[in-house]
């Protein structure tokens, strides 16, 4: 069995990259999305192993002196972060692995391993975020310019990413980030098993013929 390929998804907020992960999931079966780990309390519905693996901050702490987390960080007082040994097994299953995290976990997680294809999503233009941004209605001019603050300083590493998805058609979009994940299946360095296989069905052929 072929290994997953562990897939780092970043972007800016309103380039829409959770829903490109939705419809991804939607249309082909061999992805799974990484569960985190994190110290703040389960929310109602939520459930432990499939929105969180939910701790306490000193279990927490632990793994992080442990080394068992890819990626962690701490937001508003609780620690979030994903831990390697779940993704790990996922991706000795066959499973393609997609972590949705930012630059600092982006970061983090090419630092400990090189099985990795780091993809950023953007819209088409800075007038269609901002666009997108307003349209949800929910957020204020205020959190607005926020998001494109940060968006600035993203902006500043997109070039260290492996490829860039620019979203201007969610099937078009869907279907790009797909084919770069099955480009990535197909690199001589992550055939290794195969090639050896076809070089020993060689030798062998070629011994019979020979003898």
């Amino acid at each position: 069995m072929q290994r997953g390929i562990l897939i780092i998804l970043s972007g800016f907020s309103g380039s829409g990259k959770g829903t490109i992960v939705s419809k991804l999931m939607e249309e082909y079966d061999q992805y799974t999305v990484s569960v985190s780990a994190t110290t703040r309390s389960p929310r109602e519905g939520e459930q432990e192993g499939v929105h969180y693996f939910f701790k306490t901050t000193e279990d927490f702490e632990k793994l992080i002196r442990k080394g068992a987390f890819l990626e962690y960080a701490c937001y508003v007082g609780n620690y979030y972060g994903t831990p390697e040994g779940p993704v790990e097994e996922l991706l000795a299953q066959g499973r393609d692995v997609i972590l949705e995290i930012e630059y600092q976990g982006a970061v983090q997680v090419r630092s400990k391993r090189s099985d990795v294809v780091s993809i950023f999503v953007t819209p088409p233009s800075i007038e269609e975020l901002e666009r997108r941004l307003a349209e949800r209605g929910t957020e204020s001019e205020e959190v607005i310019r926020a998001r494109l603050e940060r968006a600035v300083e993203e902006s500043q590493h997109m070039d260290e990413y492996d490829y860039i998805l620019i979203n201007d058609d969610l099937d078009v979009c869907t279907r790009q980030l797909h084919e770069l994940v099955c480009a990535q299946h197909a690199k001589a360095v992550l055939q290794k098993e195969f090639i050896s296989q076809i070089q020993e069905e060689l030798k062998d052929k070629m011994h019979r013929r020979n003898a």
